[in-house]
C-alpha cells in the first residue's frame, strides 16, 4: 500500500484570499499561525489565527465580553473530522465546526505537494459578500 503524503502535522505558512480580480487580502494577517493535521486513520483538525490576538480582562475561560467574543471568533478558525482523497482532492468530512453552518457538511480542497509544501485551495467561497477563494500554503513539521 502507497504512503499516504498527507499524514503528519502541517505548520500554516500563509493565508490568503484571492478575488476574480486578483486582489488578494490575507484575512488573519500575512503571519497568520496554525496546524493542520492528518493522521492515518483518516481524521483531520486543522485550526488557524491572526498573530498577537489580545486576551479577555478576566481569566474565567467564558466570561469575555460580547465586543471580546466577537473579536476571537473573527480572529481564529478550527474544525475537524475525517477526510478522504478524491483525485486532486481532499475532502473533508467536517464533524465539530467554529463555524457551526459547517458541522456534518463536506468541504473540499484542491491540494498538490511541493517538496515539503501543502498547498490546498478552495472552490470560490463566499466571503464579505463576494466569491473568493482561499489559498493555504502549509510546511510539513519535522520531528523533534
Amino acid at each position: 500500500m502507497a504512503e499516504n503524503p498527507f499524514v503528519g502535522s502541517w505548520r500554516l505558512e500563509s493565508f490568503e484570499l484571492r478575488k476574480s480580480n486578483g486582489q488578494v487580502s490575507f484575512p488573519f494577517g500575512k503571519d497568520a499561525h496554525g496546524y493542520i493535521i492528518y493522521n492515518p486513520d483518516s481524521h483531520m483538525s486543522v485550526a488557524f489565527m491572526r498573530t498577537g490576538r489580545p486576551n479577555f480582562a478576566s481569566e474565567e475561560l467564558f466570561s469575555g465580553t460580547p465586543e471580546e467574543k466577537g473579536l476571537a471568533y473573527d480572529t481564529y478558525f478550527s474544525y475537524s473530522g475525517t477526510y478522504e482523497i478524491r483525485g486532486d482532492q481532499v475532502i473533508h468530512h467536517i464533524e465539530v465546526s467554529m463555524f457551526p453552518n459547517w458541522t456534518g457538511h463536506d468541504q473540499a480542497r484542491f491540494y498538490r505537494f511541493e517538496g515539503d509544501l501543502l498547498i490546498l485551495s478552495t472552490p470560490p467561497l463566499p466571503v464579505d459578500g463576494l466569491q473568493q477563494t482561499g489559498y493555504l500554503i502549509w510546511k510539513k513539521s519535522q520531528k523533534a
